[in-house]
């Protein structure tokens, strides 16, 4: 594979990173928002009160705005991989379109097949098909996110694979072991429920502007009370989900994992940073410059220890041990010393040395050499990416750009499950109404809800760079041959594209909330 120019990387990867988080300030609200109205129809249905059909067809409006432009961004998003990444889709064979495929077949269109009847089947077919319809329109968006979840879990954590030098491809070969994948697992549980906690905080918002306004208090005070019990829920999910990836990326990516502590120098009983502030004149993975201006300590000894390897005296590496290697590995299933950083790239640099000879021995018919070129490949296969980096600095991510994000996710995390824990207790005190602060407060946390699924994103994605897979493709080896130039122009078409379509749900929902749930346009 041919290394192209860094202008071309940087375009392509900063494309790319443009239309994933303009696809994810919509796809979270459809998650979230999806099953509220889909538990808001089981109350009509079993209570038969129409107050919950009202508040459901209101809901379900937002619903359908938000679902259709997250449609429009998803396919964008999918197409740039054989538009830019080309190498990438080469490379990683069926394993990487084999998700793609089954959520196009499977969940998409088990979308499109009952979103028409949930929408405008509420007198054309009865009360139980018509849940049905919803709850399997909102199944159908959740599959949708795990298989596009468990292809870029595969990424993150390649299995269940083999490489095929005659094609210079991987292929699969245990499907089950990329969908079962912990890490897949965890990844889908912890981006679903991510998704409920935003559905959750744009009701309770929505409603509370309601209160402001003194408009339609019943529907209001019901959908908050929904929104609440399901926000506290969520949330502890995705604590546990949160504490699971953790534990993942340490066993797995120990380098995000650093990065995400800004953790250079690793020792033994570490504790976990609550927040920090990093100096920015630490340049060097390797001087003895302390990394932090200003940190404080989750004040429970050996925390970062207990989490990423469920012993609080165990050692987690920093940067400079995972570069300069010689620790004990305890990690995903490997024992032994860790290589370093020139191990690893003098094994690289075999494995594509061994590709391109056993290469040429099977076009010179040299069988005898090719299977000695084949072992020597697949010998050092796992470390076959790090023949593409020069320096140990490129190993390293944006250290600030992940730490930063992910303390700020964490703490984002914290006070929605307060909020939702203030908002219900004064739902049942029966005097939400009167607390305006609250009831402010809870409108204009809604864009922070967008913001921590975004921050979320920013650690997964940009606290594994350089890997487009992990440890055996970085991202520049995985571009197209493109110019640099169409991927700029396409850059700002999308971007014009992309905003145009936010502005456009924007004004339509607010439009739609403006009018109310006694709108006769609701659905």
């Amino acid at each position: 594979m041919e290394l192209l120019d860094a202008s071309l990387l940087g375009w392509s990867r900063a494309q790319f990173a443009m239309t994933a988080m303009y696809h994810w300030l919509f796809v979270p609200l459809t998650l979230g928002l999806g099953v509220i109205m889909a538990v808001m129809e089981t109350f009509y249905l079993t209570t038969g009160k129409e107050e919950w059909k009202k508040a459901t067809k209101f809901w379900m409006t937002l619903f359908g705005v938000n679902f259709a432009i997250g449609v429009a961004t998803g396919i964008i998003l999918e197409f740039e991989f054989g538009t830019n990444w080309s190498n990438y889709s080469w490379f990683v064979g069926d394993i990487f379109g084999a998700p793609l495929a089954i959520e196009g077949i499977l969940a998409f269109f088990m979308e499109a097949t009952f979103i028409s009847i949930m929408f405008f089947g509420w007198n054309k077919v009865g009360k139980k098909f018509h849940l049905a319809s919803t709850w399997l329109t909102v199944s159908g968006a959740t599959l949708s996110a795990l298989w596009i979840l468990v292809a870029n879990a595969w990424m993150q954590y390649p299995v269940g694979m083999e490489f095929n030098p005659s094609m210079t491809r991987n292929e699969m070969i245990n499907f089950w072991s990329i969908l079962l994948s912990p890490v897949a697992i965890n990844k889908f549980l912890h981006t679903v429920t991510s998704g409920w906690v935003l559905g959750s905080l744009f009701v309770i918002g929505i409603s509370s502007w309601y209160l402001i306004k003194k408009r339609e208090i019943e529907f209001a005070l019901r959908s908050m009370k929904v929104a609440a019990i399901f926000g506290i829920v969520a949330t502890v999910l995705i604590i546990v989900t949160g504490d699971g990836s953790a534990y993942h990326v340490s066993q797995r990516q120990p380098m995000k994992l650093a990065a995400m502590e800004g953790l250079y120098k690793g020792k033994t009983h570490n504790d976990l940073v609550a927040f920090g502030i990093l100096d920015p004149d630490k340049k060097e993975y390797n001087d003895d410059k302390d990394p932090y201006l200003f940190k404080m300590n989750i004040p429970i000894p050996g925390m970062l220890s207990y989490l990423a390897y469920r012993d609080g005296n165990a050692f987690v590496p920093g940067i400079k041990d995972i570069i300069d290697g010689g620790y004990q590995v305890k990690h995903a299933g490997e024992k032994g010393i860790a290589l370093s950083f020139a191990e690893k790239h003098e094994r690289g640099k075999k494995a594509i040395e061994a590709l391109s000879a056993y290469q040429k021995d099977i076009n010179a018919q040299d069988t005898t050499d090719a299977n000695i070129q084949k072992a020597e490949l697949k010998k050092n296969y796992p470390y076959f990416g790090y023949g593409y980096l020069d320096k140990p600095n490129e190993l390293i991510p944006n250290v600030p750009l992940t730490f930063y994000s992910f303390h700020l996710m964490v703490m984002l995390g914290m006070y929605f499950l307060a909020l939702f824990i203030v908002v219900l207790f004064f739902i049942y005190r029966k005097n939400i109404q009167r607390q305006k602060w609250l009831l402010w407060i809870s409108l204009f946390t809604i864009p922070l809800g967008y913001l921590a699924g975004e921050l979320g994103w920013v650690v997964a994605e940009v606290g594994r760079q350089p890997w487009a897979i992990q440890d055996v493709l970085p991202v520049q080896a995985a571009l197209s041959n493109i110019s640099a130039n169409s991927v700029k122009i396409t850059f700002f078409l999308f971007l014009i594209l992309f905003t145009a379509l936010l502005v456009a749900e924007i004004r339509i929902m607010l439009k739609q909330i403006k009018k109310g749930s006694e709108s006769e346009t609701n659905l």
